[in-house]
């Protein structure tokens, strides 16, 4: 009867317009939070001159290669929560050294750490699985905690690289 959250996946279309509709679900009770998906920074701004309610959360392509600085500090400053979409780039976080290495440590995969990272850096991650197997090596990375070292090795895996679109080329 009632969704935990509602979001807008992309800003194209009258998402504008979108937005005010969800601020209505919103306030009908029938929604518990509303939010958007891959906003830049200009998308907020652009929401902020005219929404009576701000997201909560705004999901956008996240993971070692792409981590966005300048967009989750925007969020960060405007109390946005965000969730990482791709968080392990499609599992090509398996195929990244520097990852691996972290992992040996730990007796962990590059999938773990890198959940783990997003984890302790404050980030939401939702992995996509199809397996049971997966989903449960996905739920273990509760047993360790990433060295501030190996946190600074992830962080500086940033090459500004994404899997998807870029929001303003949709």
């Amino acid at each position: 009867e009632t969704l935990d959250l509602y979001l807008i996946h992309w800003p194209v279309n009258d998402w504008p317009g979108a937005w005010r509709a969800m601020e209505a679900i919103y306030r009908s009770g029938r929604v518990r939070a509303i939010g958007v998906s891959n906003f830049m920074e200009h998308h907020l701004e652009d929401l902020f001159q005219f929404a009576e309610v701000a997201p909560v959360v705004n999901q956008f392509e996240y993971h070692p290669h792409l981590q966005q600085p300048a967009l989750r500090s925007y969020c960060d400053e405007h109390d946005i929560y965000v969730t990482a979409w791709a968080p392990i780039k499609k599992g090509q976080v398996l195929n990244m050294p520097a990852i691996a290495s972290i992992g040996e440590k730990y007796n962990k995969n590059g999938i773990q750490v890198t959940l783990r990272w997003l984890l302790q850096t404050g980030i939401i991650a939702i992995p996509k699985s199809a397996t049971q197997a997966h989903i449960e090596s996905n739920r273990d990375i509760f047993d360790f905690e990433l060295s501030e070292e190996d946190i600074e090795v992830m962080n500086g895996l940033d090459k500004d690289d994404r899997v998807g679109p870029h929001p303003d080329n949709f």
